[in-house]
């Protein structure tokens, strides 16, 4: 069985205009901290992203804040962190923290989260990692991918045996036993071995 010691965490640097969506980014941060599961996201203290990660800290729990230099002020790096890299470009932001991380949640964001996720996706669709995505879809936030993915299967777009896989929570208490039980079923070596595969892409 896998073990999850961290999970990385897209969102946006907006807490949107619902405020279901920044409570649930503290659930998931408390509920992470709680678990002993440690942070791994974009760096920032503000929108879902600051929400989630200063929970985190507040319930005691670690965080891994990966941030480009050009986004220092944009994203407003969050003090506190025990571990923060400063970055030269989003493409090494990303490729460290699918390093760093066992497991990826999205909750709600803009375009940036998008894409962040679908690449894991992709990687994923292409063999490159058996990691656990889960969507977290609060107030139906993620229901329109839904309907696009299986629009493209319908089209014919997604092949039988290319299934994009993911997982959907739709509360935010749900999202860390959910991730627990999608690791239980990979081997232990799994999760850690996956660290490298980049290196073939």
């Amino acid at each position: 069985m896998a073990h999850v010691s961290s999970i990385c965490v897209f969102c946006g640097s907006s807490t949107g205009r619902n405020p279901l969506h920044l409570a649930a980014a503290e659930t998931l941060g408390r509920t992470m901290a709680e678990a002993g599961i440690r942070l791994v996201y974009g760096g920032g203290s503000i929108g879902l992203m600051g929400g989630v990660a200063k929970a985190v800290l507040k319930h005691g729990g670690a965080v891994t804040g990966i941030i480009p230099e050009f986004l220092l002020r944009k994203e407003i790096m969050l003090e506190g962190v025990d571990d923060l890299h400063i970055v030269d470009d989003m493409h090494t932001r990303k490729r460290m923290m699918f390093e760093h991380s066992d497991a990826f949640v999205a909750l709600p964001g803009g375009v940036g989260t998008l894409e962040e996720l679908v690449e894991q996706m992709t990687w994923a669709q292409l063999g490159r990692h058996k990691k656990p995505i889960v969507l977290a879809n609060i107030a139906g936030f993620w229901e329109p991918l839904q309907v696009l993915l299986s629009h493209m299967a319908d089209e014919a777009f997604i092949r039988p045996g290319y299934e994009v896989k993911y997982l959907m929570a739709a509360r935010a208490e749900e999202i860390v036993p959910m991730v627990l039980q999608a690791a239980a079923g990979q081997a232990e070596a799994a999760l850690e071995g996956d660290r490298r595969s980049l290196e073939k892409m």
